[in-house]
């Protein structure tokens, strides 16, 4: 996907754009409409790839003739393309439409726009029939097996609120669309015993163009040891880690212990081409290295590599999915604790792995509960912070194994501001119909894990997973 660079740098979305047009209608209104699209990409900074006016009459698509110029225009910058525009200024051509797609084969998502009629401008030099010709195209769509996204008001101006907010809902589908297409995930030792509920079938990802790099994490621990800590690569990983989080009272040796692991892990993703990793953090790094992987998790997630606990790869996938749809980082957290008798609220936690995004009071610390039977001091690297208050989305992503499909839960709801003592990465989570999620989630077999990001962005996981991908997608609450 081109939105996001492996660091999370925003990069301009491109869009091709197909105008179609019917010469029953007036021309003038496609060279209106290109004007529309002219001025609103330019204030949000999108890349438009259409017909010039000169390539077909007003650059619009009306014949067949026109359909295969505009596809062999969109093959030739099918790298560029992040999804497709379809804007409709009168009735349109609904086969030059669906042959535009069907030949250039870009297998991007589509967004269908139409324009309004105007009640006093329905005579013939400004008649429209977009609120009809819009069925029209999305039936021949549909007839191609050809996925698309609509528009919340079935005809609405480009310049509408609406439209602008179903623009940007638009783009974040097309990031997670095509940023989860060929998605390399990394599993970095074995799944802990006691966490069979992170069980997941790699040949289910597979089949759904996810593909899994696994490597043991005695590997990982021996390129570490044998690591010298006057190392430069282990110097510039230290210093980052040092500017990355505060880290009072935290032994030097254990920073620089997190600094050589961070060598080798992040040496070992560029190897492989790896966007995301499930590292095996309960309890072998601590019983034979010594110290907590969590800030390197951090850190990675911070950067747009999301990381997760207790090598859950599916909660790898869904950290990844949920970054791309807020275009901000995940966190994996465990649905905890109730909080008192509140049945809409409860705690988000875990020992300290969530990127600094989330953690305005963020610091290296250690993990009392592990420290309770494997030591303290062999816990540093846990990290300590607290979430303030914020928009929240959720969601989780799993294998059905013994369906051989892949299922989602998605929903939004918000951090709170209210009282919280413990320690690790924790917040106070509100979300509507709290306890109908957690029977729907406890009944479907879903992981104790979930993903959560500071944004309001459940739409547009819902059409990307479950419109594009066909998976099975349950939005909460139920509409």
């Amino acid at each position: 996907m081109k939105a996001w660079t492996r660091q999370g740098n925003p990069v301009s979305p491109t869009l091709g754009v197909i105008y179609g047009n019917r010469d029953f209608f007036p021309d003038l209104l496609v060279a209106e409409a290109r004007a529309d699209l002219l001025t609103l990409f330019a204030q949000r900074g999108i890349k438009a790839i259409q017909l010039g006016e000169s390539d077909s009459k007003l650059g619009g698509v009306e014949t067949h003739g026109d359909a295969r110029r505009c596809a062999e225009l969109f093959r030739r910058h099918a790298d560029e393309l992040d999804g497709v525009l379809v804007v409709l200024p009168n009735f349109g051509d609904e086969k030059g439409v669906a042959d535009v797609l069907k030949l250039a084969g870009l297998n991007v998502p589509v967004l269908v726009q139409a324009y309004p009629d105007d009640l006093d401008q329905l005579h013939p030099a400004r008649r429209r029939d977009g609120f009809c010709g819009k069925i029209s195209v999305c039936n021949n769509l549909v007839q191609a097996g050809i996925k698309f996204t609509l528009t919340r008001k079935h005809v609405v101006r480009p310049d509408h609120p609406s439209f602008i907010e179903d623009l940007q809902r638009f783009l974040g589908v097309c990031r997670v669309v095509n940023g989860l297409r060929g998605l390399r995930l990394g599993a970095v030792g074995a799944r802990p015993g006691a966490f069979n509920t992170v069980r997941y079938s790699e040949k289910i990802l597979e089949r759904h163009g996810i593909s899994v790099t696994t490597v043991d994490l005695s590997e990982i621990i021996a390129g570490a040891n044998a690591l010298a800590p006057s190392d430069p690569a282990v110097a510039l990983k230290l210093a980052e880690i040092q500017s990355y989080a505060p880290a009072p009272g935290v032994p030097l040796d254990k920073l620089r212990q997190m600094a050589r692991m961070g060598v080798v892990l992040e040496a070992w993703m560029n190897a492989h081409a790896l966007q995301a990793t499930a590292i095996q953090c309960w309890t072998s790094v601590q019983q034979h290295y010594g110290c907590n992987v969590c800030t390197l998790m951090s850190l990675m997630s911070e950067k747009f590599l999301p990381s997760a606990c207790e090598v859950d790869v599916t909660g790898a996938l869904t950290m990844y999915a949920l970054q791309l749809a807020a275009g901000s980082p995940a966190a994996l957290v465990d649905w905890n604790n109730n909080y008192a008798d509140d049945e809409d609220k409860c705690v988000l936690f875990h020992c300290g792995n969530w990127a600094k995004s989330f953690l305005p009071d963020i610091r290296i610390a250690t993990a009392p509960i592990l420290g309770s039977t494997l030591g303290v001091e062999n816990t540093y690297g846990a990290l300590e912070g607290r979430a303030p208050a914020s928009p929240l989305t959720y969601g989780r992503i799993t294998t059905a194994d013994s369906e051989g499909r892949l299922r989602a839960y998605v929903g939004e709801g918000e951090l709170t501001h209210d009282e919280l003592k413990t320690f690790g990465t924790r917040a106070v989570a509100r979300v509507p119909q709290l306890q109908q999620l957690l029977q729907h989630i406890c009944r479907q077999g879903f992981e104790h894990h979930v993903v959560m990001t500071q944004s309001h962005s459940a739409a547009i996981l819902a059409e990307a997973l479950g419109n594009y991908f066909g998976w099975e997608v349950h939005c909460h609450p139920p509409h």
